[in-house]
């Protein structure tokens, strides 16, 4: 019996090690240079059936000595458009307080992305904003986008 225990927690043991040593991975290395990426084009069907287009977004990173060393990232609506200051507003006026609110939310979460994408070195280490999560997962897209091209 002593010898089945000693067995199974030696075999538990072995398995953990190689599980956590092939599960942890060092930071990739990319090749220096300046890279930009897309997202796919998001739609959203609108409350009267209309389809709002949520947009894309594009990601500039800078990569130097292997890292990340650089990031900006901005979004646009399907037509170009950048989304800015002025998204969220009727006409160059506040509308609807609240959808002004969170369309910048949405903006200033471009920012926030793409400083976690450099402090962090990793698209795992950047975490999803509440309210602007259609941004976070444009940013993703285009992040593998920009990272695919600048991989060694």
């Amino acid at each position: 019996m002593l010898k089945k225990n000693l067995t199974f927690i030696l075999t538990v043991a072995i398995s953990s090690c190689i599980f956590f040593a092939c599960g942890s991975s060092e930071p990739k290395s990319y090749v220096d240079g300046s890279y930009e990426g897309k997202s796919q084009e998001h739609t959203q069907e609108g409350e009267d059936d209309s389809e709002e287009g949520n947009g894309y977004g594009i990601v500039n990173i800078t990569v130097k000595d292997g890292a990340i060393s650089e990031c900006t990232y901005q979004t646009y609506m399907l037509d170009g458009t950048l989304k800015d200051s002025e998204y969220g507003k009727e006409g160059g006026a506040v509308a609807n307080q609240d959808y002004y609110t969170k369309a910048q939310k949405a903006v200033a979460a471009c920012d926030e992305y793409a400083a976690q994408l450099v402090e962090t070195g990793s698209l795992s280490g950047v975490d999803a904003i509440s309210g602007a999560t259609i941004n976070y997962e444009e940013f993703k897209e285009a992040v593998e986008d920009a990272l695919s091209q600048a991989e060694e």
